[in-house]
């Protein structure tokens, strides 16, 4: 089996993040099947078509990563019940010109990490429908909202509950043969 280049994109921009502490050790937990590699989307300066002409660099680059990638996976904290800004302009310069998505037809998955007690649910769904219009297929099950991010992970950013390392294990196993389905019928 051929390994897959996924393209991991954090939603929120602190380096020690909860949402990248996790990003980070799914990546660890990935099947050998699966390279995770975060997507740095802090430099994006906002979507604004009047300058798509002249594109700035760092809309070139980003979408010239995730246009080269297999898949892209979603991990995004939950700002007042929805997605935050962050990772909403990312989608929003990823799926443009209309016509040019660098995210049309990637597999996908969302997974959202919260300190509080639902996990980012909110955020979860509104990413997927945004997501879905876009033509990019998200895998829909098994659902993935952690709560109570803050006692998650150890001093050593892994995940110190057992069960959840066991959840996220089956999380990413599932989502890499999502990849493959998707992947094989675009062939």
């Amino acid at each position: 089996m051929p390994t897959r280049h996924i393209a991991v994109l954090v939603g929120s921009p602190r380096k020690a993040s909860l949402n990248r502490k996790l990003a980070l050790a799914l990546a660890g937990l990935a099947p050998e099947s699966l390279k995770l590699g975060i997507v740095e989307i802090t430099g994006l300066p906002f979507y604004n078509e009047e300058i798509e002409a002249e594109a700035p660099a760092p809309w070139t680059a980003f979408r010239e990563q995730v246009a080269a990638s297999d898949g892209v996976l979603f991990v995004t904290p939950e700002y007042n019940r929805s997605v935050p800004a962050l990772l909403k302009n990312a989608v929003d310069v990823g799926s443009r010109p209309y016509g040019k998505s660098c995210l049309t037809g990637k597999p996908a998955a969302v997974i959202s990490l919260s300190p509080g007690a639902i996990g980012g649910f909110g955020a979860n769904h509104h990413l997927r429908q945004s997501l879905m219009c876009l033509d990019v297929p998200v895998m829909a099950g098994p659902e993935a909202y952690l709560g109570n991010g803050g006692s998650l992970f150890d001093e050593q950013g892994g995940i110190a509950v057992p069960g959840t390392k066991d959840f996220l294990g089956k999380f990413i196993g599932a989502y890499a043969k999502w990849v493959e389905t998707i992947l094989a019928g675009r062939g």
